[in-house]
């Protein structure tokens, strides 16, 4: 007998195409045949109120043949023929066969009058052909049906046992345990498996078919001696018999597994509603860091400043930090909720009013974070800045007390003897004196006018500068700038005076004067000269203190030059003495011209000289200071210049890997894993290169030409480093995500991938908007401007005009995936509820595991139907709050 299914043009159970009539030869397999197949019939005829004893006998007339495909089709045959008569027997078992027939099976060798003659084997192999047709035939598990989906379901079901293994339906099921298999894993009330011995097959045979028989309606179809016995059961019989444990737990696998998808479903909601907690207390703690606006109130000392320094860099060493890590983690986190949100069809995330900062996560959180980094630099170049204005004041100061404490001292009683009027009682001899005397005074004044310039310029800067001491300072450059308006004035009019009694007075010691003349800038040059070899410093680099050293040698070389004309000077004056020797003059004359005396010079050139190793002691001393820090910003650069190039490296294996990484998500994971603790490793590093810079700042170091890499430099890019790394974890995270969810398989993932890539012509991580519509265009869209508009509406909602590859996965996960939908979950509640538009408590408890029930039950609102009961729950209305806009 050959038999196959008709529709669609598919054979199914192909082994069994050719009826072996010689496999009926066999005694053993004929019995297992006749004792199944009759308790099969009898099972389905037992609904009609009758049975059959005998399977050749019974059915030759036709009738029960015909009453049997009635009961298992549910439909109505022709009339059959009441006569006993050979031929109306004959057309009885046609109007059967002809039945067979229109259902798609095709009979082969089987004739009425065979069926009437009461032949065993092709009885037989009719009844085998309607068991094939109506109680296997449909059975379908994962895309196999008939018996390749039979064989497949007692392997799933039986797969978790010990000692069973479904390769076949004759000798994988001779020792008993796969049908007490089957049992327990769907009735496990019914058999304790854990007891069952693989060596007793007859008991394990007869537990098997006495709990089927008498809890789950199976008649008993074998004979468990017969199975044992026989070295190869006979498989039609298992077959029949397996079947029906199949039809028997069909409904209730059904329940469970609407009952699976119920949970599946509030499984998810539940650990999205943990991690929408877990976002906003992260969110909250990310807020407590405010971007400082620290006060900018300049201190008056530089160590006050050094102490706001040192303030803020605690601050940036040790409060900053953890704060980076919590708002990289809080990233990722709002990444994964609204991931995890879209693949299960689920609204978007909207945090609460009280972390309504992060709705924009990128837009909002980051600005906030550019500002506070914006207001930290401010802040330490001002710290900065103040500290150099705070030095340059200083040293203003100083040099301003110099040069007022030389002017005042030398200012000292001037008013006083320009005031005098000895000219008055003087003779011609003293008034010439006098008057001569007053020129090298003008002189001298003319020489200090530079000074008091200087003076003042400082005292303004100063005052511009807002030095604290400002007010004194400007009260003493007052006092000078008038004691000088002052000698000015005196000066002019002592002038007047003397050349007013000139014409009366007519002696002039030349030699006093000339002496006086020289005298007096020599002093100056000399007073000028101790100044600047006193004069305070300030130099930043290695080449500003050499030009400062070089400027010295050149001033020294000055000196044998200055030593003549001192000596021309001293002798001058020795010239006035031997005159006064020859002539007899008094030994006491002075030089009426100048108040400089030789002791004087002697004196201040004896200062010059001792000053002068004091100053080469002094450049020298910061010569090795510069020096010292040449080699902190040498020992700077050398670091920054390998950090800074081995970040960037990292950053390009990092994007590289993202773009052009083969292998499954799980080896780029472990690759970015990897990527990961290479710069967690490297950490070390950078903090080695923090100390250094901290070592340049105490030193007030402010620049090197050593290397274009800044300390702020290194850190902008070792944090930009970290969190790189993290968003492309976790957007592989995603992918991984994604594709388990949707049942995506891996060669998917790299098609996506790969039609990314391509398109992708910039290489920038996202595809224009034309560069997207040729890609769709590629996979076989036809695309119309208003089609196009909505898929650019999915992927790119903001409006942007680029679609990044989260955007790109999205979409096609949309396209090719299979998610569950409001509709699913309904119609999965209500199987649990047996058709009923509402369901109860005790439902939800026993079909449902404890966890889940008790979920539902509080959150499920009332059912209001006209045909409520008490205590009915409306599960629709559930099952859409699930899937909308609501505080699930």
């Amino acid at each position: 007998m050959r038999y196959d299914n008709g529709l669609e043009h598919n054979e199914y159970m192909i082994q069994e195409e050719e009826w072996d009539r010689d496999l009926l030869l066999d005694p053993a397999w004929e019995k297992q045949q006749r004792k199944t197949f009759t308790a099969w019939c009898n099972s389905h005829l037992r609904k009609a109120g009758t049975q059959i004893e005998n399977i050749e006998e019974d059915f030759r007339n036709g009738l029960k043949l015909m009453l049997l495909l009635e009961v298992i089709s549910g439909e109505r045959l022709p009339k059959p023929d009441r006569g006993k008569m050979r031929f109306h027997k004959i057309a009885n078992v046609n109007k059967a066969l002809d039945y067979i027939t229109s259902k798609g099976v095709k009979l082969v060798s089987i004739g009425a009058e065979e069926i009437v003659d009461g032949n065993v084997k092709m009885t037989l192999g009719m009844i085998w052909t309607i068991i094939l047709r109506f109680a296997i035939q449909d059975i379908s598990v994962e895309e196999t049906s008939a018996k390749e989906g039979l064989l497949l379901w007692c392997q799933r079901k039986t797969a978790p046992y010990r000692n069973v293994n479904v390769q076949n339906f004759h000798v994988s099921w001779k020792d008993g345990l796969a049908f007490c298999a089957l049992i327990h894993r769907h009735r496990p009330d019914l058999i304790d498996y854990s007891k069952l011995n693989k060596d007793d097959p007859l008991g394990n045979l007869n537990l098997a078919l006495e709990i089927a028989e008498k809890h789950l309606d199976i008649p008993k179809m074998l004979d468990a001696e017969d199975i044992v016995n026989t070295p190869k059961p006979d498989e039609r019989a298992i077959m029949t018999y397996v079947s029906c444990f199949y039809h028997a737990f069909a409904g209730a696998e059904q329940a469970e597994t609407a009952a699976n998808r119920i949970c599946k479903v509030l499984g998810v909601n539940q650990e999205n509603e943990k991690l929408m907690e877990e976002y906003e207390r992260l969110a909250s703690e990310v807020l407590d860091i405010e971007a400082k606006n620290p006060n900018r109130t300049p201190e008056k000392t530089m160590a006050a400043m050094r102490r706001k320094l040192e303030d803020f860099r605690d601050y940036r060493r040790q409060h900053k930090p953890p704060k980076v890590q919590e708002k990289c983690q809080l990233e990722i986190n709002f990444n994964t909720l609204q991931t995890k949100l879209r693949i299960s069809n689920r609204p978007a995330f909207m945090p609460s009013e009280e972390v309504g900062l992060f709705c924009c996560f990128y837009k909002d959180i980051t600005t906030a974070w550019q500002g506070l980094e914006q207001a930290e630099k401010g802040y330490e170049e001002w710290l900065l800045n103040e500290i150099r204005r705070l030095e340059r004041l200083d040293h203003l100061a100083e040099k301003f007390r110099q040069k007022a404490s030389m002017h005042e001292s030398w200012a000292q009683g001037k008013d006083k003897i320009l005031s005098k009027k000895d000219y008055e009682s003087a003779s011609l001899m003293e008034v010439r004196a006098l008057l001569r005397k007053h020129e090298a005074f003008e002189s001298d004044l003319a020489a200090h006018q530079d000074r008091v310039e200087q003076i003042a310029a400082i005292a303004q800067e100063l005052n511009e500068l807002d030095y604290h001491a400002a007010p004194s300072i400007n009260e003493r450059c007052q006092k000078i700038c008038d004691l000088w308006d002052q000698l000015g004035t005196l000066t002019q009019k002592r002038r007047e005076a003397l050349e007013r009694t000139e014409k009366l007075l007519e002696t002039i010691d030349q030699l006093f004067l000339e002496f006086a003349k020289r005298a007096a800038p020599f002093n100056n040059w000399m007073e000028g000269a101790m100044e600047d070899l006193q004069d305070m410093f300030i130099v930043h680099t290695v080449e500003e203190i050499q030009s400062l050293m070089s400027a010295h040698e050149q001033f020294k070389a000055t000196l044998p030059e200055a030593d003549t004309e001192r000596q021309a000077i001293l002798g001058i004056y020795n010239e006035v003495q031997k005159i006064v020797q020859s002539y007899g003059i008094c030994s006491s004359l002075s030089n009426p011209y100048t108040n400089i005396t030789p002791e004087e010079i002697r004196i201040k050139w004896d200062k010059v000289k001792k000053l002068v190793p004091q100053r080469d002691s002094s450049l020298q001393e910061e010569l090795s200071h510069q020096h010292s820090n040449e080699r902190l910003r040498r020992q700077f650069a050398a670091q920054a210049n390998l950090i800074g190039p081995w970040i960037q490296t990292r950053m390009e294996e990092i994007a590289h890997s993202s773009i052009e990484m083969g292998g499954t998500l799980e080896d780029q994971m472990n690759q970015l894993k990897q990527y990961e603790q290479v710069i967690v490793n490297y950490k070390p590093n950078i903090d080695k290169l923090e100390g250094d810079h901290q070592l340049i700042q105490e030193s007030l170091v402010f620049d090197n030409k050593h290397t274009n890499y800044t300390m702020e430099h290194i850190r902008v890019g070792w944090e930009l480093l970290l969190t790189t790394i993290a968003r492309t974890i976790n957007e592989i995270e995603t992918q991984i995500l994604i594709r388990d969810a949707k049942g995506i398989s891996q060669q998917q993932m790299k098609e996506f991938r790969s039609s990314f890539n391509h398109f992708d012509r910039k290489k920038k991580g996202n595809m224009e908007k034309d560069d997207f519509r040729a890609c769709l265009i590629s996979m076989g869209y036809a695309l119309g401007e208003a089609e196009f508009a909505r898929i650019m509406s999915l992927v790119d909602p903001s409006g942007t005009g680029v679609v990044s590859f989260q955007s790109f996965i999205d979409f096609m996960t949309r396209e090719t995936g299979d998610t569950d939908t409001a509709e699913q979950v309904v119609a999965s509640f209500r199987i649990l509820a047996g058709d009923k538009p509402y369901i109860l408590v005790e439902e939800l408890r026993r079909e449902l595991p404890p966890e889940q029930a008790e979920y539902c039950i509080m959150r499920m609102p009332p059912y209001n139907g006209p045909d409520k009961v008490p205590g009915a729950l409306d599960y629709t209305a559930f099952s859409s709050a699930l899937y909308g806009e609501s505080d699930l």
